[in-house]
């Protein structure tokens, strides 16, 4: 896990990324609110043409979500069950594929986040952060294994606590501290933060779709096998040591933040193998079905509630 002096200096790192994040964000208001002002001075529109209504539909609160495919799923997703079933109204800067590292060094999406905040506005209820899948499975995950004919066989342990506990980690400390700073620019207070490490994942080789042409996936079987892992039973339990890895770092975080909150998923969803049971779950290797994101927006639906 991550030392103090790792902590401060991703505190400084976000705080940094933020201000450049919160002028450059300045800068394009002032370009749009100018090009509105030309608008109303061309058009003669009333000026309250210009702006939202202050009152709209009732909503359960409002959330800003920045994240992955589990808030940017092709069909259903986490954010559309809370939107459909629970009633939340959802700015959402998530894209599928975008690991911590990016969301949190790299200035897209965390300006695009930047922008949600804006419109959703002083009465957002929480902000929806889900990451670290990606930074884990989406490139070279063989090298998190080590054959099983070796007498090292399993998980490389130096590999996957260098991955989880330092860099994923302190991603996630700059990435909070980023969202900390712009929400006190931006709300004048801080937001609680709910972050997760996902649900037990099957590697059944499946990918989108099936993996069917150019789809994505699948993410993890193709490793296990390659390192000669071919009983999904015994694959699948080894995936539990991965997803406990990452719900124990992100239990680091909010005796660090106290505005963020841990949302534990695993056993949420099913993992019996018998008759395929688990399918109804789980549509590929990394992504729920429909019903398995019900299944999971509920539990989001609980804590925020709670908040």
């Amino acid at each position: 896990m991550l030392n103090d002096e790792r902590i401060r200096a991703a505190k400084e790192l976000g705080t940094r990324l933020a201000d450049a994040t919160l002028a450059r964000r300045r800068a394009a208001r002032a370009t749009r609110a100018a090009a509105l002002e030309a608008f109303q001075a061309e058009s003669g529109a009333p000026a309250e043409r210009l702006f939202a209504e202050a009152a709209g539909p009732p909503t359960a609160g409002r959330l800003v979500a920045l994240g992955d495919s589990w808030f940017d799923y092709f069909g259903d997703d986490i954010l559309s069950k809370l939107h459909h079933k629970h009633g939340y109204d959802i700015e959402s800067a998530a894209h599928a594929g975008a690991a911590v590292e990016f969301m949190a060094y790299t200035g897209g999406q965390i300006d695009e986040f930047a922008d949600c905040l804006h419109k959703s506005g002083p009465q957002t209820k929480a902000i929806l952060l889900s990451g670290g899948g990606n930074d884990i499975v989406a490139n070279d995950f063989g090298l998190l294994l080590n054959n099983a004919v070796s007498p090292i066989a399993g998980w490389n342990s130096e590999i996957l606590s260098g991955i989880i506990d330092t860099r994923v980690l302190t991603a996630y400390c700059t990435l909070v501290a980023q969202i900390n700073v712009i929400c006190q620019n931006e709300l004048g207070h801080v937001v609680p933060i709910v972050v997760h490490g996902y649900d037990y994942l099957v590697p059944d080789g499946r990918g989108i779709l099936g993996g069917w042409w150019f789809l994505p996936g699948p993410w993890l079987r193709p490793a296990f096998h390659d390192k000669l892992f071919p009983n999904l039973e015994v694959n699948t339990l080894m995936m539990r040591d991965v997803i406990k890895a990452l719900n124990d770092m992100l239990a680091v975080l909010p005796t660090v933040y106290a505005n963020v909150h841990h949302l534990d998923l695993r056993g949420t969803l099913p993992t019996e193998l018998i008759d395929d049971a688990y399918q109804e779950w789980w549509a590929n290797e990394l992504h729920p079905t429909d019903e398995g994101f019900a299944k999971l927006a509920q539990q989001f639906d609980d804590l925020i509630s709670t908040l």
